[in-house]
């Protein structure tokens, strides 16, 4: 996956005198400046999960904080499990994008309080299994997981144990495989690849090159445009049936994405926070960004303005 950029952005012009009532950051004194404008000081701390998408979503959202309230946003790369930490800390304002993480929610939202739901960011998830589509075309019941095993042979590799390769990614990302292979008695073994750009690159090669390869893969991501993947149906999601992590025997929820942030930071008064809980778009909107960012091979910031300049009447929204 393309490196994540952390940098400590510059502070920017601030917006007309629409927009200044919005512009004095919670926490940080007011400065006055030439022309009555006012000066944010404060500084967000925006974490960022090691996922194109998620970085998409951050940087649209830190460079609208940036450009129109003058406040300074550091982005820090940060595994998901880490970033929660950062709360009580003091290290960590905001997690654009979680997945559901229900341990940690009890920990630090009903528990030490050092965090709080600011609500869904309007992104739908769905996590899931995959193969390519010729494996699909060819071996049309493979996306019954109850035909897997028949299959298996033919996704053994050197790291597999003579089993079929589940592939995964990022050994940090939300997921039930190792549970689900055992639950399900499948011949598979789960192999973390790393990274999504692992992923990517292991789902690109099979497509191109007819390679068997069943794995880990999700929605919102801009590759399904590049390589519709087919999703493999494992038994159907009900309610509870993955409360236990050991016992889970059904297929992922879908999940309405949702932004944490700092206790602290919520209650700060700062209008930075107010973009960040009024801050939802689609899974179209991140696909355009991240494609922009991993195949088009922009600067994250510059993926994320051209969408902003793209769509001012979403942003204008998240301002209000």
């Amino acid at each position: 996956m393309k490196a994540l950029r952390s940098r400590a952005s510059l502070t920017a012009a601030l917006a007309a005198s629409a927009l200044l009532a919005l512009s004095a950051c919670g926490g940080g004194d007011i400065e006055e400046s030439g022309g009555g404008d006012k000066k944010c000081d404060t500084t967000v701390n925006m974490a960022i999960n090691p996922w194109v998408g998620y970085e998409a979503s951050a940087h649209v959202v830190g460079n609208v904080i940036e450009q129109e309230l003058g406040c300074k946003v550091d982005y820090k790369d940060l595994k998901e499990e880490v970033a929660w930490q950062g709360f009580a800390k003091g290290t960590v304002d905001v997690i654009i994008e979680d997945w559901g993480h229900p341990a940690l929610e009890e920990k630090y939202i009903q528990g030490d309080k050092s965090a709080t739901d600011a609500g869904p960011n309007g992104n739908v998830g769905q996590i899931g299994w995959f193969v390519p589509p010729w494996m699909a075309e060819k071996y049309p019941d493979i996306t019954d997981y109850k035909n897997l095993n028949k299959y298996a042979d033919l996704f053994k590799t050197s790291e597999s144990g003579g089993k079929g390769q589940l592939l995964d990614g990022d050994p940090s990302y939300v997921t039930n495989d190792e549970a689900l292979v055992k639950n399900l008695k499948l011949d598979f073994k789960v192999v973390y690849a790393g990274s999504e750009a692992a992923l990517i690159t292991g789902f690109r090669q099979a497509e191109k090159n007819k390679k068997p390869m069943i794995g880990y893969f999700y929605e919102p991501q801009w590759f399904l445009s590049e390589v519709p993947l087919v999703k493999v149906n494992l038994p159907p999601y009900e309610e509870g049936c993955d409360s236990d992590p050991e016992k889970v025997a059904c297929d992922y929820a879908k999940t309405d994405l949702k932004k944490i942030v700092a206790t602290k930071f919520a209650e700060s008064g700062s209008p930075a926070y107010d973009v960040v809980k009024n801050f939802t778009w689609t899974n179209d909107d991140q696909n355009i960004v991240a494609k922009y960012i991993a195949e088009d091979k922009m600067d994250a910031d510059e993926a994320a303005k051209k969408w902003i300049a793209d769509n001012p009447d979403k942003v204008e929204a998240w301002l209000k």
